[in-house]
């Protein structure tokens, strides 16, 4: 294996709590994008944060950002914004496949998910390919 595959493993490994916000603060809420296709962090694919408003049915959103050179997207949220609601991430996985040349079935992903305690860390990775993708609630 080489010496750039055996970093990348390793930068996928280290703790997410190393990822703050511009406060200095730790972020509550990381998110992280795999392209399994590719076995390679989905850099440059942006992602907005969305919380629900659920006596309008309406979402407001928090935050945009795009996927840094490891695929992932630091300060999402403060743990002041972070609360007890419904959020969405939306990842926009059409641009990014079409930024490397190649289409893709899902022109975008959204994951909602709710959050019942604030003063958790949750984490939200992405795993995507042109044709499937697959997330799980980490911390």
């Amino acid at each position: 294996m080489s010496e750039f595959r055996l970093q990348q493993l390793k930068s996928h490994i280290v703790s997410e709590r190393r990822i703050t916000t511009m406060s200095g603060s730790p972020s509550p809420l990381t998110t992280h994008v795999l392209n399994t296709a590719l076995g390679v962090p989905g850099s440059n694919m942006t992602i907005r944060l969305y919380q629900q408003d659920r006596s309008a049915n309406v979402w407001h959103l928090l935050t945009a950002g795009t996927t840094n050179s490891d695929g992932r997207c630091p300060g999402l949220i403060t743990q002041q914004q972070f609360v007890p609601a419904v959020y969405k991430l939306h990842f926009e996985t059409g641009q990014y496949w079409a930024s490397l040349g190649q289409n893709s079935f899902y022109p975008y992903v959204e994951i909602v998910f709710t959050i019942t305690d604030p003063d958790q860390t949750y984490h939200v990775p992405l795993l995507v390919s042109r044709f499937s993708f697959s997330t799980y609630r980490g911390s």
